[in-house]
């Protein structure tokens, strides 16, 4: 039977869609300015990792935000009780709160009626019946303590994110940073990605500054301003402290404009402002009422100057000075332009890559890919002939139209996503094998063309929707707990898997179908052109039984041993830290290039704890890594430019290609959402199976899961893999894999048991293992032949990924054959077992023979 017009006018639709889509990534972006605009021309966007930049992620520091509010609040309290009348002991801050100590107990009801209006004042927007701000308690002796509510402080970091949202973006257009991306993460985190800066140190001063301004008078200290809780104290960058009143006489509120220039009588690089109306008579009184004394400029709790005023300033404009670098007064006149931040930020994650290194990743990515796809569809013309070209047709349509999605999604193309394609292109043609395979026996059956071709793609289709659901399961939850590029290789290789459901069934069915109906096809052949392996196998593999499983747990309890030592070589995304790939420079005045020794005995004097060099294999490039430093995230980040400093005091022309900087709150996240995606997978794919089958094949593919991730892991101990993200995404696709392969293997014993309900199940097992080996090992090779290439000559970005995925999918062969299927006929033979006791002492009690169990049917 022929396919329906609708159905192939729909299936065109859907192709001519995706090319179209597709197309625009073909041309370049002066070509596409001629482009007609009825057509698409979006292109996939490149990741960072792709086109070189830097990648921040910014956090509200949140104790400092409470900190500032609760300074405000003292402020408030002492100025409502002075009004009052009503003496205090002392206020102060202490644990989060404002503590007001009586020094008479009568005066208690009073105060608290004082602080009716602050503690009454709600949370803004209302939330939950108008939450009030501030939470009020009353120990018993004479005090009163003043604390943010929980809602409170949830309002006012939301409010903070957001605020802060728009001012970043405001300072990034300051300084003309082309198609950048800023968006908010989270409750309290910002993400700023910047194409093109290579140095993130002005971008990170830039960024985390809150950039508040004031203008302090400096204060005597005498007896009185001793005791003065008002006097704050300030250092410049060089550490000269000055005393100054807490409350500014002028805030940089004020200000109107900010701009960079040079002092026309020293020369000096400066920073020109100018007040609004208010703010510029304001300023006159100030440096009318104090000629001849000094004020400081305060920048962020740092004195920027502290001039002397020498006569009155009435034309509202003045100048900041302090030995300033021309970059700096650039970057300071950005930020008073854009604003202040509502809260202090901190950096909690950088990396940066060069663009060399990016252009060396499209090009890795382009020949590796080209290099896979060429094996992968060599390989399905070698076993298929001609119907393999179908499949190799199908698998193009898959890789158009998963870069027409990718365009329409508006997503960012990564080098993870780059892997995440290529491995797409062997897990593709799994169902074009298991199609062909199956439509092979259908034909040696005796089954006619038409007949052949219609029961081997229903025969298939269960098979192929239970595992690429578990395969996606793997997927959907790499894209929940992993970030930035890792979230990039899962939406790829979801989006290939989905779309192969399309072009591997639905379109290659309505090829095929159109080519027997046109040639009159009697009998369907699929013959490859060379045969290596019987049609039909009779291996009893269960005679191996129990040598299999020994090996299999022999070498997970080594692996398990490995795993404590010498342990996973965890990357920054675990431990977190540095990670600097060094380029060494060119040197043309003689000197030595960049030297491992050298520039180790250079690190070693920086005070930075375990730095560890490591060569990459490419051509002057070393790897240098620093474990965490302590103090924070500021520490992680203030260490970088150590590192830097002391690398080109050894090579002045090196270059630093790719850095990463992972302070320890995020690296603990990611530990955590890492393992968590590994567990909630098995614990998802087991459930799933438990569904589709039956409690023993779940339990045989959790168990033996197990034994495929422990080896894994010891595959990472023994070769010293980088054991970050990327690692991980590793470890969850190859739980996808593994499950993907011993569904097909379960599949093919559920359909037997139901045919063969009287004959043994371990001769069951044999013969399934047997009808479905040609399958396995055939998708075995066409995902080796995909992901090999990347191994070899992926680099360092991708050998995390792709060297354990090269020995995953060795182990999840075997363990399908040898593990699984051996697990599942022990629980079988328990189960019958516990049957035959359960009849006996049934027949014991009605006085009846006991009548053996049959085999169980599923």
């Amino acid at each position: 039977m022929r396919t329906s017009r609708w159905r192939v006018v729909v299936y065109a639709l859907v192709l001519l869609t995706g090319f179209l889509t597709a197309l625009p990534n073909l041309f370049n972006p002066v070509q596409l300015a001629n482009w007609p605009a009825f057509l698409p021309s979006r292109q996939v966007a490149l990741g960072l990792d792709l086109k070189g930049g830097s990648h921040l992620v910014l956090e509200i520091d949140t104790a400092a935000m409470i900190a500032e509010r609760l300074e405000i609040a003292r402020d408030d309290v002492t100025t409502a009780l002075r009004k009052a009348h009503i003496a205090t002991d002392n206020i102060q801050i202490s644990k989060d709160q404002v503590i007001v100590t009586l020094p008479d107990a009568k005066d208690h009801d009073a105060a608290l009626d004082a602080l009716k209006d602050l503690t009454n004042a709600q949370v803004d927007p209302p939330r939950h019946g108008s939450t009030a701000e501030f939470v009020i308690t009353t120990p018993r002796d004479n005090s009163i303590h003043i604390a943010l509510s929980e809602q409170g402080i949830r309002n006012r970091v939301d409010a903070s994110a957001q605020q802060s949202l728009e001012i970043i973006r405001s300072r990034i257009d300051q300084i003309g940073v082309s198609e950048p991306t800023i968006q908010r993460i989270g409750s309290d985190r910002v993400l700023v990605q910047l194409p093109g800066i290579q140095d993130p140190s002005q971008i990170r001063k830039l960024l985390g500054s809150t950039a508040k301004l004031g203008f302090y008078m400096l204060a005597e200290r005498n007896g009185t301003d001793r005791r003065d809780s008002s006097i704050l104290t300030v250092k410049n960058k060089d550490g000269q402290s000055y005393h100054l009143h807490r409350t500014p006489a002028l805030s940089g509120d004020h200000l109107t404009d900010a701009h960079a220039g040079f002092d026309p009588q020293s020369h000096q690089p400066v920073v020109n402002f100018r007040f609004d109306t208010a703010g510029a008579a304001k300023f006159a009184d100030i440096t009318r009422a104090n000629v001849g004394k000094p004020f400081a400029i305060v920048l962020d709790n740092e004195v920027l100057s502290a001039p002397v005023i020498r006569e009155v300033i009435t034309g509202g404009s003045g100048q900041i000075s302090g030995s300033f670098t021309v970059g700096e007064t650039t970057t300071l006149s950005a930020l008073l332009r854009a604003g202040s931040l509502p809260a202090p930020m901190t950096v909690i994650e950088e990396r940066t890559v060069g663009p060399d290194l990016g252009a060396d990743a499209i090009e890795m990515g382009l020949y590796t890919g080209l290099i896979g796809l060429a094996l992968v569809t060599g390989l399905m013309f070698f076993l298929y002939g001609r119907w393999g070209l179908i499949a190799n047709l199908a698998l193009g349509l898959n890789i158009m139209l998963t870069f027409g999605a990718l365009g329409l999604m508006g997503a960012t193309l990564t080098l993870p996503g780059i892997a995440g394609i290529v491995l797409g292109i062997g897990l593709a043609v799994d169902a074009n094998v298991l199609i062909n395979e199956r439509i092979r026996e259908e034909t040696n059956r005796g089954l006619s063309a038409f007949m052949a071709l219609d029961s081997g793609f229903k025969r298939a289709y269960a098979t192929i929707v239970d595992s690429n659901i578990t395969t996606l399961i793997a997927t959907a939850l790499l894209f929940e707990f992993g970030s930035g590029p890792v979230r990039g290789f899962a939406i790829t290789m979801g989006l290939g898997i989905l779309i192969s459901m399309f072009t591997a069934v639905a379109v290659v069915r309505v090829i095929m179908t159109e080519i027997v109906w046109r040639t009159r096809m009697k009998k369907l052949v699929i013959e490859p052109l060379w045969r290596f392996m019987p049609e039909k196998t009779s291996i009893s593999f269960m005679r191996a039984r129990f040598l299999g499983i020994g090996m299999s747990l022999l070498l997970s309890v080594i692996s398990i041993g490995l795993f404590f030592k010498p342990g996973l070589d965890y990357g920054v995304d675990f431990k977190g830290g540095i990670q600097i790939e060094v380029a060494g420079g060119n040197q043309d005045d003689g000197s030595s290039p960049l030297d491992l020794g050298t520039l180790r005995q250079g690190l070693s004097t920086l005070g930075l704890g375990d730095v560890s060099l490591q060569d990459i294999g490419k051509d002057g490039h070393i790897l240098i890594r620093v474990e965490r430093q302590p103090g924070g995230e500021q520490a992680q980040t203030a260490a970088v430019e150590t590192v830097k400093k002391a690398v080109q005091s050894v090579d002045p022309a090196a270059d630093f290609e790719r850095t990463e900087v992972v302070g320890p709150k995020v690296s603990g996240e990611l530990a955590q959402s890492g393992v968590s995606a590994v567990i909630f997978a098995s614990l998802a794919m087991l459930g799933y199976i438990w569904w589709r089958f039956e409690w023993p094949f779940a339990v045989g593919a959790i168990v033996t899961l197990v034994l495929d991730v422990t080896k894994t892991i010891g595959f990472f101990a023994i070769m010293g893999l980088d054991f970050n993200l990327t690692a991980i995404a590793a470890l969850l696709t190859l739980i996808g894999y593994s499950v993907n392969d011993k569904v097909v293997v379960y599949d093919r014993m559920r359909e037997n048991l139901r045919l063969y309900r009287k004959m043994p199940m371990r001769e069951i097992i044999d013969m399934s293992i047997n009808q479905s080996l040609a399958r396995c090992l055939f998708t075995s090779l066409t995902t080796l032949f995909a992901m090999v290439p990347m191994a070899f000559w992926g680099g360092s970005a991708v050998e995390s990924f792709a060297v354990p995925m090269v020995f995953g999918v060795v182990i999840a062969t075997t363990s399908s054959i040898y593990i699984a299927a051996p697990i599942l006929l022990f629980l079988d033979t328990w189960r019958q077992k516990q049957r035959q006791k359960h009849v006996g002492l049934a027949s014991e009690t009605n006085n009846e023979p006991m009548v053996e169990a049959s085999t169980s049917q599923q």
